[in-house]
């Protein structure tokens, strides 16, 4: 079977698509509380808990068993007051779009049914409507987060400024945020374990034995401030050490071909060379310059 995934991206604003998607009740469901003191919207309906389901779309991959215990205790004095969006699963049962959260939790409170608001929705609008709800409630660790990131742009056509905007975040913080991708599977086990933290582990992306440093880092219970100063020391015996085992050459060639790179792009270049060959080492300062960049040179800018 052929899911809308697998059409061409159609573009749209983020935050105006969900809400011409859902209407008034997208206050409803991306509200930031979790038990708003109000009533279910007047379009939900009740349906009985054993007929919803998880939706594989959602991207939050662990709950905080102390979270849902405290949401459940709500529950059990007030009843689930924010309904769930669902959509139809065939053989009269739902697949949860939003609020997965609140129906483990009610199902550890004991009620027998929840409000639900129904929507007839396709696997695009699932997908987007599960991330956004997750990321603007901040339920996310910051890898899921990241990974949400990277899915609205590669699967939605959606840009870094776009969801910045949409979320109420500073471009920055999307940018930095998905950077930590980047980072060495052992690393990101530790940060979706919470034995480092986000701080940490962006500052150990410019380290060249990331792995080494972050058990350090833990080892020695390291501020993120100290292990920036870390992985700066680690560069400077790196730098030392390759320029007392590189004797630099003045080609005059080279030397012409860093000049016109330097004013094509606006931006410091040099070229090494090596007994392989070379390489191109860009110098930047801010996001919008390395941005400007790969625009210039015919990368994805977005």
């Amino acid at each position: 079977m052929k899911h809308e995934t697998d059409h061409p991206v159609r573009k749209r604003g983020l935050g105006m698509g969900l809400s011409a998607l859902l209407g008034d009740d997208a206050v409803t469901i991306f509200d930031s509380e979790e038990q708003a003191a109000r009533p279910s919207s007047r379009s939900s309906r009740m349906v009985p808990i054993e007929q919803l389901a998880p939706s594989p779309h959602q991207p939050r991959r662990r709950f905080d068993e102390a979270e849902l215990d405290s949401l459940a205790d709500s529950m059990r004095r007030h009843g689930l007051l924010q309904p769930l969006l669902v959509r139809p699963a065939g053989d009269g049962r739902y697949e949860i779009v939003a609020g997965e959260r609140r129906w483990r939790a009610a199902q550890r409170a004991g009620l027998d049914e929840v409000p639900v608001l129904v929507r007839e929705l396709g696997e695009r609008d699932t997908l987007e409507i599960a991330l956004v709800e997750n990321v603007q409630r901040k339920d996310l660790t910051a890898l899921e987060e990241a990974d949400g990131y990277r899915r609205l742009i590669e699967e939605f056509g959606h840009t870094q400024d776009e969801i910045a905007t949409a979320l109420g975040k500073s471009r920055s913080h999307v940018a930095n945020t998905m950077r930590l991708l980047a980072l060495p599977e052992p690393v990101r086990l530790l940060l979706d374990q919470d034995k480092l933290t986000a701080g940490h582990a962006r500052a150990l992306l410019g380290a060249a034995d990331p792995v080494r440093l972050a058990e350090t880092v833990i080892a020695n219970g390291l501020s993120v401030r100290q292990t920036e100063d870390l992985v700066r020391r680690e560069q400077a015996t790196a730098g030392s050490a390759k320029r007392s085992t590189t004797a630099p050459t003045a080609d005059p060639d080279v030397k012409a071909f860093e000049e016109r790179l330097s004013r094509r792009f606006g931006l410091p270049i040099a070229i090494r060379q090596n007994k392989d060959g070379g390489e191109l080492v860009i110098r930047w300062r801010t996001l919008d310059q390395l941005d400007r960049f790969l625009h210039q040179a015919g990368g994805d800018d977005s």
